[in-house]
């Protein structure tokens, strides 16, 4: 028998689609050739499974497959590139930080609202929370 992982194994560790799983090989994504059996099935290593949950991990954080492609470049080629590899990454980690703290921004707003319907809520003078005036007139406009 093999030593190795099937596809639909790595699909349900990862959480990837078989498909998702075919389209990170074609596209180059993978550090390392999926290997394959005499009938051509793919078998993948716990290294490749490590390689993906990380791709993963990079593309959750916004990171573009152009991106993840040059550094899986980077890595195939060995040593020698490492400064250009942590300037890929020190720029995505960049890019992270300015979505963590616009997401800290949305979070502080949205708390503090949270905090103001409780309160109001607790004492019963939610009805005041942001109404809209009502106009009775009939030469009102709808907006």
């Amino acid at each position: 028998m093999n030593e190795g992982l099937s596809i639909g194994q790595v699909a349900e560790r990862t959480g990837l689609s078989v498909h998702a799983l075919r389209f990170y090989e074609r596209e180059g994504i993978l550090a390392e050739p999926v290997r394959r059996e005499s009938n051509g099935r793919r078998i993948y290593s716990e290294d490749d499974v490590d390689w993906l949950e990380m791709c993963i991990r990079f593309r959750s954080s916004g990171m573009p497959l152009d991106t993840i492609r040059r550094y899986t470049d980077l890595v195939r080629q060995g040593p020698g590139n490492e400064s250009e590899r942590l300037a890929l990454l020190q720029s995505h980690q960049k890019h992270v930080e300015e979505q963590l703290a616009a997401l800290t921004a949305c979070h502080e707003v949205i708390t503090h609202k949270v905090e103001i319907y409780e309160q109001h809520l607790s004492q019963g003078t939610a009805d005041c929370l942001w109404t809209v005036p009502v106009d009775n007139s009939a030469e009102s406009a709808v907006s």
